[in-house]
């Protein structure tokens, strides 16, 4: 089984030129003003017509309202949309129905209490991302470069697909992988080098990583 890649936050041509060359599923273009990866409207439309069909394109947003949803869609042209506020399964559906694009919902975990909200999303979202819950004091959502225990995904059956993010980089994507078994992982500032800065050879040694550990795990299993 092939896991797949998400390469989020990019900004610049070169960065996405890196992630498609290297293989990457999704490309994920962040729509918030207070993150350092965040792009104009602008940028998103030179940085969509780059991808050409290589990669799944994926708008993230932080409780957008229609207007900004619908500049974003005829600029990007997204095959998915990625929420990563405070979005209810109504607002979800709402969207779905508007817009005619399948919704990833990020979810914060902390504890194994944080997973129940899941339930209240199935049959809205088409899917799940298990972030790290930002600290109080953050200004913005996500894990802000920190993982989660992941122990708390193992034998997991949210009973809709996830994906995994929160503090990956290619040193550790292997072991969160063995341990949670996600089929699909997602990265942003474990690539970088600086903040909203991506690295293209951090870019290829995460996916390159992840393939290792596809083996391994191919390895393992035909050896059973």
């Amino acid at each position: 089984m092939t896991t797949q890649t998400k390469i989020c936050g990019l900004t610049s041509l070169d960065a996405l030129d890196a992630a498609l060359n290297a293989g990457a599923d999704f490309v994920g273009f962040v729509f918030f003003p207070p993150s350092p990866r965040n792009i104009s409207i602008a940028q998103a439309r030179e940085l969509g017509a780059r991808v050409r069909g290589r990669a799944c394109k994926v708008a993230l947003s932080v409780d957008a309202d229609d207007a900004l949803h619908a500049a974003i869609v005829e600029a990007l042209a997204p095959e998915l949309l990625q929420l990563h506020g405070h979005e209810t399964p109504a607002r979800i559906v709402e969207l779905k129905a508007r817009f005619r694009l399948p919704v990833m919902k990020a979810l914060p975990v902390e504890a194994r209490a944080d997973l129940d909200a899941v339930a209240a999303y199935k049959g809205a979202a088409d899917c799940v991302l298990f972030d790290a819950r930002a600290p109080k004091d953050a200004t913005r959502p996500g894990g802000l470069g920190r993982p989660f225990d992941w122990t708390l995904l193992k034998a997991l059956d949210p009973g809709l697909p996830f994906m995994l993010s929160g503090g990956l980089d290619p040193g550790n994507v292997g072991r969160a992988l063995e341990i949670t078994g996600a089929k699909a992982v997602d990265v942003s500032s474990g690539v970088e080098a600086g903040p909203g800065v991506k690295d293209p050879s951090k870019i290829r040694a995460f996916i390159r990583a992840v393939r290792d550990a596809d083996a391994a795990r191919a390895n393992v299993a035909s050896s059973r």
